[in-house]
């Protein structure tokens, strides 16, 4: 890492802090033309149904997506401070590595705070994860080594962001969201430096065979993320009806969707150490969809 640099991202923290408390405009209602989710980015939007569904039953669809949206963004940050948290000791205290890091932690944190406040604001309840979901979590968080950890945690984070950028740059999102995720990515711009750094460092180490496990590692977290998406939950809570078999198409539309829309970054990404190869490359188009 060029220390000069570091040492600069470092003072623009110190200095020039975004604090959610200020930045959010939090005591802005939504107006009635506003949206949570853009139509596109939602479960049912390109099957018959969504032309059917009521304005009203629109918006909540996007509320309630968005909602688990936000709760992924949150178990990515997550689980990037815990392999921070390991990564960090690691290092001596002095060490400018170590420094950045103590910054980055802060700020992730407020993120966390603040992806919770927005769950609130928008009167949203997350729905729990299923036991699979449960079982996944629990497993990389105790028995996965820290660069496996990153590799998880970066690829949660390069999905989620495409939401964010989809939903702050459409025209009438509701404003508190908006500044949210404007926040995240200006922030997110700066650790970018960190991630970029220790992925070279960890791929350059990485043989055939652990690149082909960071690739399955990527895959299973992206699926965790996608499958908390789509919630049959979800369709109940705003009065749909035969909500399994609407849960059923859905989540044949949505992986076609997904991998349409959120999936081009990641596979730069694990293509870029040669993640993709003769063992991942079937996985990935069977699990995901993904044109590899």
């Amino acid at each position: 890492m060029d220390a000069q640099e570091v040492e600069r991202l470092i003072k623009i923290s110190k200095e020039h802090p975004l604090m959610p408390e200020t930045y959010i405009p939090w005591q802005t209602e939504p107006k009635p033309e506003d949206i949570f989710l853009p139509e596109m980015l939602t479960s049912l939007h390109g099957l018959e149904i969504y032309d059917t569904l009521t304005p009203t039953q629109k918006l909540e669809l996007g509320r309630h997506e968005l909602v688990q949206v936000i709760a992924s963004y949150s178990w990515g940050e997550c689980l990037f401070c815990l392999f921070m948290t390991r990564h960090i000791l690691t290092l001596p205290s002095d060490n400018i590595e170590h420094r950045f890091l103590l910054r980055e932690l802060i700020e992730e944190f407020r993120h966390q705070e603040m992806f919770g406040q927005a769950i609130l604001k928008i009167g949203g309840k997350p729905i729990k994860q299923s036991r699979m979901h449960k079982f996944f979590g629990k497993f990389s968080n105790k028995y996965l080594p820290a660069d496996y950890l990153f590799m998880g945690s970066v690829s949660v984070e390069l999905v989620t962001d495409v939401y964010g950028d989809h939903a702050r740059r459409a025209p009438n999102i509701y404003p508190v969201l908006k500044k949210m995720f404007d926040l995240h990515s200006i922030e997110e711009a700066r650790h970018i430096l960190f991630t970029k750094n220790l992925l070279k460092t960890y791929s350059e180490k990485a043989g055939y065979i652990k690149r082909t496990l960071y690739s399955y590692v990527i895959l299973f977290n992206i699926l965790f993320v996608r499958t908390m998406y789509v919630k049959k939950e979800i369709y109940e809570r705003i009065g749909l009806e035969n909500p399994q078999k609407l849960y059923k198409l859905a989540a044949r539309n949505f992986k076609k969707k997904f991998s349409e829309t959120c999936l081009t970054d990641i596979i730069q990404f694990v293509d870029s150490w040669k993640g993709l190869n003769g063992a991942t490359r079937w996985a990935w188009r069977w699990v995901l969809g993904a044109k590899v």
